[in-house]
């Protein structure tokens, strides 16, 4: 499916982002792990996190949804799950098949994960590397980098393990085996990621300590059910903050976002560059912190330089700081970003290879772009690579760009957010 863009005249109202994705897969996930019913409202209905609800089902946890769209899962507890009578399909979701292979590497049965063909290309070998260390029976297509995996359920021992690269499913996949592991298991990143699974097991009743990047778990004997309503995503709102910087005329209130500090990189990085942003009605909604942000147009923004730590609180907003990027007076650089080459797409490439259809001065580094701006966007036919944040990126290059732009295979917006294009014509009536 193609979607036509057509150059905005303004944006202006109020939008509720869909679900958080990131907590919709943990909360699935860690609620089939405890022992009782637990309710989870705002759920995120889209490809990703169904394709974790679908694998847990597969697992024969019982899960539930009532008249109000809550979901119910009704745990059994840690060593509850059954083994599967097929291969589970991961879909497109990294986030499913690396928590899940730390899950299933301490159940006492074989598992077998696959996926589409993008998220067969996805790199495994640094969740097996470590599970294999905590004992984990576990092996994988193309020298144990590539799935399917397969999984032969074993007893852990707990580790203490540094990242080279600060990934958050990598922590989690580690930190999940260590619920089953014999002894403390402890991570260590080299820059702090996104904590979600540390704040949800430790609402759980886990004992879980944290200092500085490391994180130090020790096995539970249960874990407790929840209550949880899941607050909006930041990495879909960005893309509405992006919009309404850029697009004349516009402010654009966006409501009930989680606003964890490891998730707001690119808010930071977007104030640096002038943006008119404010983060009002900020309060603490499931162990989370949740507010609403006002956007306005802003009538010109700087170049930055983002790099380091920064980079894995802001690792999805990527593809839309591109697009800001060719709107900023100077040269800005984005740098230590090297992990975008093995997501959704290979998205520095995809990034860079069609901004510069739409006329941006783009260059294309191994680890990041360089982009001179401003510029003058035009209207081009441009391709997602099947890569929802590619594709929503691309779209906010069209509200400014002249004349009309063509995001072909628009339908992977599915994967995170299936209302992205109604939300966007409803901001322009």
């Amino acid at each position: 499916m193609e979607r036509v863009i057509e150059k905005a005249k303004f944006l202006k109202g109020r939008i509720n982002p869909p679900a958080d994705k990131s907590i919709s897969h943990r909360a699935i996930m860690f609620a089939s792990l405890a022992k009782g019913i637990s309710r989870i409202r705002n759920f995120l209905w889209a490809k990703d996190p169904l394709s974790t609800l679908n694998a847990m089902r597969a697992l024969k946890v019982e899960i539930e949804t009532n008249f109000e769209g809550e979901i119910l899962i009704h745990g059994k507890g840690l060593n509850s799950l059954k083994e599967p009578e097929d291969v589970i399909d991961c879909g497109n979701s990294g986030t499913t098949i690396r928590l899940l292979s730390g899950i299933l590497s301490g159940q006492p049965f074989l598992s077998i994960l696959t996926g589409d063909e993008s998220l067969r290309g996805r790199p495994m070998r640094r969740v097996i590397n470590p599970l294999r260390m905590m004992g984990a029976d576990i092996m994988a297509r193309a020298d144990d980098n590539f799935p399917p995996i397969a999984i032969k359920g074993s007893k852990l021992r707990g580790i203490d393990y540094k990242l080279d690269i600060a990934s958050a499913q990598v922590k989690s996949a580690i930190l999940l085996a260590g619920l089953f592991a014999e002894g403390v298991t402890t991570v260590t990143e080299p820059q702090k990621s996104r904590d979600h699974t540390e704040r949800m097991l430790k609402g759980m009743g886990v004992d879980i300590q944290i200092k500085d990047n490391t994180i130090t778990l020790n096995p539970p004997e249960r874990l407790n059910p929840f209550d949880i309503h899941i607050p909006n995503d930041f990495s879909s709102a960005a893309f509405f903050i992006a919009a309404a910087t850029v697009v004349p005329n516009s402010e654009v209130l966006i409501e009930n976002v989680c606003l964890n500090p490891t998730r707001t990189g690119f808010l930071r990085v977007v104030k640096e560059m002038g943006a008119q942003i404010e983060t009002v009605n900020l309060h603490e909604q499931s162990g989370e912190v949740v507010g609403d942000i006002i956007c306005k147009t802003t009538s010109s923004l700087k170049s930055v330089t983002v790099k380091g730590d920064i980079i894995p609180v802001l690792i999805d907003e990527f593809p839309v700081l591109c697009v800001l990027a060719t709107q900023a007076e100077g040269q800005t650089i984005i740098r230590d970003a090297k992990e975008l080459r093995v997501k959704e797409s290979d998205r520095i490439k995809a990034m860079a290879t069609e901004l510069k259809k739409m006329g941006a001065d783009i260059e294309e580094l191994e680890d990041g772009v360089i982009v001179r701006g401003p510029t003058k966007l035009k209207g081009s036919e441009v391709y997602s690579y099947k890569d929802h944040r590619v594709a929503m990126a691309l779209s906010v290059a069209g509200l400014i760009a002249e004349g009309s732009t063509t995001v072909q295979d628009a339908h992977c917006v599915d994967i995170s957010f299936p209302e992205f294009y109604n939300l966007l014509q409803r901001l322009q009536r």
